[in-house]
């Protein structure tokens, strides 16, 4: 339950958390929200991971508004310190019909999902 509360509550946004170089996920951020709880960590991101194949699919067959996917899209990868796939939701949700953005959006998901497969190996 703690982990569903987490995944989807505000993040901690008190602090300008930026992505550090080369990591999909802010791991310092994320242990921040988990108060530093490893088991709970990897539970948060397999439910950030199905969250955002869900969303994802709804972006594809057009479940809803491209902007308001993006937007929790957007909330999601805060929460987790996913701030690459962050800023490219909030790309989309500003400009929802471009393509580029869509396609960039899907790059850092995958680009995080493999280091979320990695991470809970």
């Amino acid at each position: 339950m703690a982990a569903l509360q987490i995944a989807f509550e505000a993040p901690d946004n008190s602090v300008t958390a930026r992505a550090v170089p080369g990591k999909a996920i802010d791991l310092q951020h994320l242990s921040n929200q988990t108060m530093g709880d490893k088991a709970l960590e990897i539970e948060v991101l397999q439910l950030f991971a199905r969250q955002t194949r869900q969303l994802m699919k709804g972006l594809s067959e057009k479940e809803g508004s491209r902007s308001e996917i993006a937007h929790r899209l957007k909330g999601a990868a805060l929460g987790v310190g996913a701030f690459l796939v962050a800023d490219a939701a909030a790309a989309l949700e500003t400009d929802p019909e471009e393509p580029l953005h869509l396609s960039a959006l899907s790059a850092a998901i995958l680009d995080t999902e493999l280091f979320i497969l990695k991470l809970c190996r």
